[in-house]
């Protein structure tokens, strides 16, 4: 078993422990949000352009903006709540939260403990480095420091892969690790780090991880509400038949992204 699926299911069975004495989610879950009016979504705040905090504290992005947009399709506030991202699937399990709306990779491992609606986007892995560093490929990875972010599947990647890792809370720090040399590469949804450098001016250069395919990011809730998965679905899906998918795509990300 690796160290990220370790931490994974220490989480579910901290969550479960909690959760001891409570009733388990089910399908009445939707009409218990449509009675509060408020749907309680969490993601990092610290994975910009897709969440972040903005100079007046307001959580910002395309995720946010998703979720927000959902809710109100499905006759409800959305509350955004930010969280570190290596507990968040426990903090979900544990009810702090009704959604994760935060660029979460469907996995395989991650479906066994939580339901995903959508993908609502598709990115691909990559290696990023600074210019003129020698690193084309994977395997002039070894013996070098790479920066990741705790808890992304990125990270059970590279320890599989036995790369020298050190983790952080969330992508601005992993570039400025790379931009002050402490780590020789970074590992990365493409879309995010891209555009991250770009915007602040940091030179890089970069290459696909060419072992893995793109994938989709999803929303996540508990499992056992089939009815919440459906009403979210069905708002999603209606986003992206009337442009308004679109347009808050081209707004963070400059591109569609489905």
């Amino acid at each position: 078993m690796t160290f990220r699926r370790t931490m994974l299911k220490s989480a579910v069975a901290a969550a479960g422990i909690a959760l001891l004495g409570l009733s388990p989610a089910t399908a009445d879950e939707l009409e218990t949000l449509k009675e509060n009016g408020v749907i309680r979504i969490s993601m990092s705040g610290a994975y910009p352009p897709f969440n972040f905090v903005n100079d007046e504290n307001e959580v910002v992005g395309f995720d946010p903006a998703i979720g927000t947009e959902i809710a109100k399709r499905m006759g409800l506030e959305a509350e955004i709540v930010t969280t570190a991202w290596d507990g968040i699937i426990g903090g979900l399990l544990a009810q702090k939260y009704d959604a994760i709306v935060g660029s979460m990779t469907i996995t395989e491992e991650r479906d066994e403990v939580v339901d995903f609606v959508g993908p609502y986007y598709s990115d691909k892995r990559a290696i990023f480095t600074k210019p003129g560093s020698g690193i084309t490929s994977l395997d002039d990875l070894e013996g070098k420091k790479i920066g990741l972010t705790l808890g992304e599947t990125h990270e059970d990647w590279a320890r599989d892969r036995g790369y020298n890792v050190s983790t952080y809370k969330g992508l601005p720090e992993l570039l400025l690790e790379l931009e002050n040399g402490r780590v020789d590469a970074i590992v990365n949804d493409s879309i995010a780090a891209i555009l991250a450098m770009t915007e602040k001016g940091q030179e890089f250069e970069m290459f696909a991880d060419p072992t893995t395919e793109p994938f989709g990011a999803g929303i996540a809730i508990r499992e056992g509400n089939p009815e919440l998965a459906a009403a979210m679905q069905e708002a999603l899906d209606s986003m992206m038949e009337d442009g308004t998918y679109l347009a808050m795509a081209e707004k963070w990300i400059g591109a569609d992204i489905r």
